[in-house]
C-alpha cells in the first residue's frame, strides 16, 4: 500500500495547468510574413527563369496573330525541345548568336518533311498535303525570286532543322528567303504561349491604326 502511494505521488497531476504560451515579440509576426513573401517570390522567379521567358515582338511579320510591341510569355527551350508543325517560336537569326535580333515565326515543317509552295495559287504543301492556314493574313505569293533569293522547291527539311514562316506571308523574311532557309532547332529560344501585354492595333505594314488591342490578351495559336 505504501508503495502504491509513492507511485501516485510520482505521477504528475492530470489537472496540472500547462505553462502559458509566450506571445511573440512585437513585429515578429510581420517579419515572418515578409520572409514568407520574399521566399515565395524567389521561388516564383527561379521557376520563371528556368521554365519561361519574356519576349517582345518587333515588326509586322506575324500579323494578324501578333503585332509590333506585343509582349509574350514563352515556354523556355529548357522544357520545349520537340517543335511541332503550327507552333509559334522565337529564334535567333542567322548566324544564331545571342547578339542577333530575335525572330518570331510559325513552324511549317520539321526535319524529314517536304515543303512545296504554289506561289501562283498561294498554297503551301507539306508532304503533298495542302495546309489549312486560317491564321495567315493573305495567301503565300512572295517567293523572293524577284530578289534572286528564292529556294528551289520542293524543299526537304534536314533532320534537326525547321522550316518557318511568318503569318503575314507577303511581308515576312523567313525560310523562303535563301539567306535564312531552314533553321536549326538549337536556334529556338522557346514556344510562344500567350500575349501578356498587347501592342497597339496596326495594319499589315506595321503602321499604328488604333489603341491597344486588349482582345488579343491571352493564349496564342
Amino acid at each position: 500500500m505504501e508503495q502504491e502511494d509513492k507511485n501516485l505521488q510520482a505521477q504528475p497531476s492530470e489537472t496540472q495547468e500547462k505553462p502559458e504560451k509566450q506571445p511573440l515579440p512585437k513585429g515578429y509576426e510581420a517579419y515572418l510574413s515578409l520572409f514568407d513573401l520574399v521566399r515565395m517570390l524567389a521561388v516564383i522567379t527561379l521557376v520563371f527563369v528556368f521554365f519561361f521567358r519574356l519576349n517582345g515582338v518587333s515588326g509586322s511579320s506575324m500579323y494578324p496573330t501578333l503585332v509590333d510591341k506585343d509582349y509574350l510569355v514563352l515556354e523556355s527551350n529548357f522544357l520545349y525541345r520537340d517543335a511541332k508543325q503550327g507552333d509559334i517560336v522565337v529564334l535567333y537569326t542567322p548566324p544564331f548568336s545571342e547578339n542577333d535580333e530575335l525572330l518570331v515565326k510559325r513552324v511549317i515543317a520539321v526535319g524529314g518533311q517536304t515543303v512545296d509552295i504554289d506561289f501562283d495559287a498561294g498554297v503551301v504543301y507539306v508532304d503533298g498535303q495542302a495546309l489549312d492556314e486560317p491564321y495567315t493574313f493573305e495567301p503565300t505569293y512572295l517567293s523572293y525570286a524577284e530578289y534572286g533569293k528564292a529556294l528551289d522547291y520542293p524543299v526537304t527539311v534536314p533532320e534537326g532543322e525547321l522550316f518557318v514562316m511568318g503569318d503575314n506571308r507577303n511581308h515576312s523574311e523567313d525560310s523562303r528567303f535563301s539567306d535564312v532557309g531552314c533553321v536549326r532547332k538549337e536556334a529556338v529560344l522557346g514556344k510562344v504561349l500567350l500575349v501578356i501585354f498587347p501592342g497597339r492595333q496596326t495594319n499589315e505594314f506595321g503602321a499604328v491604326t488604333g489603341g491597344r488591342s486588349w482582345h488579343r490578351f491571352g493564349a496564342v495559336s
